[in-house]
C-alpha cells in the first residue's frame, strides 16, 4: 500500500516508524514530516490543512490510505473533504469526521456529550463574554484550585490551574478577551479533580473498538510538576495503577458509553480516541477527549503495540475491527522529551543537534527537527523524544536519561524526574 501520513511531530515519527514495520507497505509519504520521518519515507512539502493540495497529491501518487496524525485537519474536516470529492472518496482516511472531532475541537461540545451519556466528568460551567457575571459567581462556589479551559484548540496550552480566586477571575477575563485567540471565546470553568492522570486510547471503526496500551504523560515543564503546561515532557507505559479492576471501570463507565453515544447520535467515527482521565481513588473521570493519538504518549504506546498497524487501519476502513486481537509487549517503555530552552514560552530554532549517531538502546523520535544542509537542527519547542524499553520504569528511564545527556544542542532542556510519582 502507498500511504500518506499527515503531520510533523513526534507522534507522526512514531506512527511512521510503526507503519514501516508492516510488510503491506509499499511507499510512505509524510506531509510535511521532519528530519526523522525523512529516514523512513518521503517528506512532502504540504501542510496538513491544505486539503486541496493533499487531494491532488493523493490522486497523482496512487495513495491507498491517508493517516491523520494531528488534530487540526481532523477538526477542520479532512475526512468530510475526502468523502465529498468523487475522485478520492474511495480512499480511506484514518481519522474521525468533522462532527466527531468536535470531541476534541470543542470542550463545551465534549462536556455536553458526556452529560447526555452519563459519562463521569467534573462539574463545569460554560462562560462567554455574554454571561461572565455568571462565571464569576460560579467561581465563588468552587474550591481552589480553579480550572479554566479554552473551549477550542490551543496547542495543549489552553488549560490553566490557578490557586487563588483573584488569579482565576483575572485569567477568565484575559481568556475571554482573546488570550488564546478564538479558542477562548468560550471558557469552561471546571471543578478541580484530585488524583493521578492517565491517558487511555482506543482505535474504533465506528462499530467496535480495541483498547491500546495506556500511558501517563507529564505536561508541566518543571521538576515536580511545576511551571506552565506544555505539550508533554515525557511519558511512561504501562501505568502501575491501571490494574485490571481500574481498566474494567474505564471500559464500562467511559469507553463503552462513548462509542455507544456516538452511534446513537449517528456521528461517524473511524480512528483513534484519546481519553484523558483522572484516577480519583480508583474511579475514572474524563478530563478531556482527543480525536487522535497523544504526543508524547505515542512514543511509548506504539512501541508496545505488537500488531501490524496497517492491518488495524484496514480493519478500521472496512469495519472489521472486531475480527482483530490486540497484542501488547509486556515491557515498560519510557520517553524523555528534549526541548528548546525557553519552551513553552519564547525559544529559538535552528540549533544544530549533535551526537544522534551515538545513541544506544533508545528509539529517537523527532518532534521538532528539520535538515539544513545535511545537518539536523531544531525546529520547534519539543525537539526529540527518547524512548527506551526496560523491565520496569527505572530500567527504561535510565536508558532514556543516559541518551538525553549524550545528545547536544544549544539550550537543551529536559525534565529530570519523569515517572517520579509512579
Amino acid at each position: 500500500m502507498n500511504i500518506l501520513l499527515l503531520g510533523s511531530g513526534g507522534r507522526e515519527h512514531a506512527l511512521a516508524w510503526k507503519i514501516c514495520q508492516s510488510e503491506k507497505l509499499t511507499r510512505l509519504y509524510v506531509a510535511p514530516g521532519n528530519a526523522g520521518t525523512a529516514s523512513l519515507g518521503t517528506n512532502i512539502n504540504l501542510a496538513p490543512d491544505d486539503f486541496t493540495g493533499i487531494g491532488k497529491f493523493v490522486s497523482g501518487k496512487n495513495i491507498d490510505m491517508v493517516v491523520v496524525g494531528p488534530e487540526d485537519p481532523l477538526v477542520n474536516g479532512i475526512s468530510d473533504y475526502f468523502a465529498q470529492q468523487h475522485s478520492i472518496q474511495h480512499i480511506p482516511v484514518i481519522g474521525p469526521s468533522k462532527k466527531a472531532a468536535m470531541l476534541e475541537g470543542s470542550k463545551e461540545f465534549a462536556k455536553a456529550f458526556m452529560m447526555r451519556h452519563n459519562i463521569p466528568t467534573a462539574r463545569y460551567k460554560s462562560v462567554t463574554s455574554q454571561n461572565i457575571a455568571e462565571g464569576l459567581d460560579f467561581l465563588t462556589v468552587m474550591k481552589a484550585p480553579y480550572v479554566l479551559k479554552a473551549d477550542g484548540l490551543a496547542a495543549g496550552k489552553g488549560v490553566l490551574i490557578l490557586n487563588s480566586i483573584e488569579d482565576a477571575r483575572n485569567e477568565l477575563s484575559q481568556m475571554l478577551s482573546g488570550k488564546f485567540g478564538n479558542a477562548s471565546k468560550t471558557v469552561l470553568i471546571e471543578e478541580h479533580l484530585t488524583g493521578t492522570e492517565i491517558s487511555v486510547f482506543i482505535i474504533t471503526d465506528g462499530r467496535s473498538y480495541k483498547i491500546l496500551p495506556e500511558a501517563k504523560d507529564y505536561k508541566r515543564v518543571g521538576k515536580g510538576d511545576t511551571g506552565p503546561n506544555t505539550g508533554g515532557m515525557g511519558a511512561v507505559s504501562p501505568v502501575p495503577f491501571a490494574t485490571p479492576a481500574f481498566m474494567k471501570n474505564v471500559e464500562e463507565q467511559i469507553i463503552i458509553p462513548t462509542v455507544a453515544g456516538l452511534q446513537r447520535e449517528n456521528i461517524e467515527y473511524k480512528g483513534f480516541i484519546f481519553f484523558g482521565l483522572m484516577n480519583c481513588g480508583g474511579n475514572p473521570y474524563v478530563i478531556e477527549y482527543n480525536a487522535r493519538l497523544g504526543d508524547p504518549e505515542s512514543e511509548v504506546t506504539l512501541p508496545r503495540l505488537e500488531n501490524d498497524i496497517i492491518d488495524l487501519f484496514i480493519s478500521v476502513a472496512t469495519q472489521t475491527l472486531d475480527e482483530r486481537t490486540i497484542s501488547i509487549n509486556k515491557s515498560t517503555v519510557a520517553t524523555v522529551m528534549l526541548v528548546s530552552g525557553g519552551y513553552p514560552g519564547t525559544y529559538e530554532k535552528g540549533k544544530m543537534i549533535h551526537n544522534l549517531d551515538l545513541v544506544r538502546e533508545s528509539l529517537v523520535f523527532h518532534a521538532g527537527t528539520k535538515t539544513d544542509g545535511g545537518a539536523v537542527v531544531t525546529n520547534g519547542g519539543r525537539v526529540l523524544a527518547l524512548s527506551s524499553f526496560g523491565s520496569d520504569i527505572t530500567a527504561a528511564l535510565s536508558k532514556s536519561y543516559r541518551n538525553a545527556e549524550i545528545i547536544e544542542f544549544e539550550r537543551k532542556y529536559y525534565r529530570p524526574d519523569i515517572g517520579f510519582d509512579l
